[in-house]
């Protein structure tokens, strides 16, 4: 579901830059007042896990489109909104620099899509309800499934309004979400399902993360260490499996107005940004690969083992590692810094709400 450039106006795209970067840092502020809560090794391989998780496109049967995880809501689950919120800010981000996925003019549009519901709105009014204090596979089953599919049906209809406020599109309002709608559910369907199945695990291992009360005397290397190793094997190999298909976005698109790529505007702003990302990235649709000779209708092979593929895959989730892992250890630090300016003042009275204060 990343959205190209060529479906929105830059009025909309700005609002939409606007309103991430407002919850981008309402969000640093929250991380920043309890780190605890997230610890930023944790941050950085989970947001290499759904980097790598997303280059897998699985086939929506009977449809000819495929979908793939969006990991808003796994990341939630297990570093609470705020956190997940900037650790996928930090996927798309790198997605859209580095790779060409998405365009950069809809960054912020994305970033809302695909963070903002799901870490905002499905999460907190759909699965910590529905998982309630008592936590069991069930709940933790039917939360995850519930929430997924309202989370990515909210990002769908976005989109839709989105580009119908944009106008710079063939896409009429009835028409696009008539279709992206239903192919959506059916994505939301698969994302619910791997994510209840990766809380699952977690919950057996460290209980207290999908409880939201880390316990600090108990260590996270070997959870870390498992979504670290998980990172490598879905980027490195496991994404020569991805399906071939269009996905959710392109296909409804492509059944509205006839062709799955929408060409943007080349002039003013789109062009510019356009110039700037063909100048970002480095592996341009993860791969190595030339683009394919004019009028080759070769059906492109699966599984298609690519060596482009697997250095994306790797090279990808190492960066995004970092850049979240930097993000996590820079909130601390800034907190820490905070603390100590705090401490140093001897007329200024000590915070009883805050135990660490």
């Amino acid at each position: 579901m990343h959205m190209s450039d060529a479906l929105l106006s830059p009025a909309v795209g700005a609002a939409g830059w606007l309103t991430a970067a407002g919850f981008a840092a309402y969000s640093a502020r929250e991380v920043r007042r309890a780190p605890e809560a997230s610890p930023p090794a944790l941050m950085g391989v989970l947001g290499a896990f759904v980097f790598a998780a997303q280059m897998i496109n699985f086939t929506i049967p009977a449809t000819g489109s495929s979908g793939h995880l969006g990991g808003g809501l796994l990341l939630a689950v297990l570093l609470g909104p705020h956190a997940a919120f900037l650790v996928m800010a930090s996927v798309l981000t790198v997605q859209a620099l580095l790779f060409a996925d998405g365009g950069l003019l809809a960054l912020g549009c994305n970033v809302v899509n695909l963070g903002l519901f799901t870490c905002f709105v499905a999460y907190p009014f759909l699965f910590r309800p529905l998982v309630g204090s008592r936590v069991s596979p069930r709940k933790l089953t039917v939360a995850a499934l519930v929430t997924a599919i309202a989370g990515l049906e909210l990002g769908a209809f976005a989109v839709v309004l989105e580009t119908t406020a944009s106008g710079i599109s063939q896409l009429p309002f009835p028409s696009f979400v008539a279709f992206m709608l239903p192919i959506h559910l059916a994505i939301g369907v698969v994302e619910g399902l791997v994510t209840a199945g990766v809380v699952l695990y977690v919950w057996q291992a460290r209980p207290d993360l999908v409880r939201r009360s880390p316990e600090r005397n108990r260590s996270l290397g070997p959870l870390v260490a498992t979504f670290a190793v998980a990172a490598v094997l879905v980027g490195g190999a496991l994404s020569w499996f991805a399906s071939t298909h269009p996905d959710g976005l392109e296909w409804s698109a492509g059944h509205v107005s006839g062709t799955e790529e929408l060409p943007a505007p080349t002039d003013g702003l789109h062009g510019a940004l356009a110039r700037w990302q063909s100048a970002t990235s480095l592996l341009p649709d993860y791969s190595f690969g030339s683009p394919e000779e004019e009028g080759d209708a070769t059906e492109p092979a699966w599984p298609a083992p690519d060596p482009g593929t697997s250095v994306s895959g790797v090279v990808g989730g190492a960066i995004v590692l970092l850049v979240a892992l930097g993000t996590g250890l820079l909130l601390r630090w800034a907190r820490s810094r905070g603390k100590g300016s705090r401490s140093s003042d001897p007329d200024r009275p000590r915070d009883l709400a805050d135990p660490l204060a």
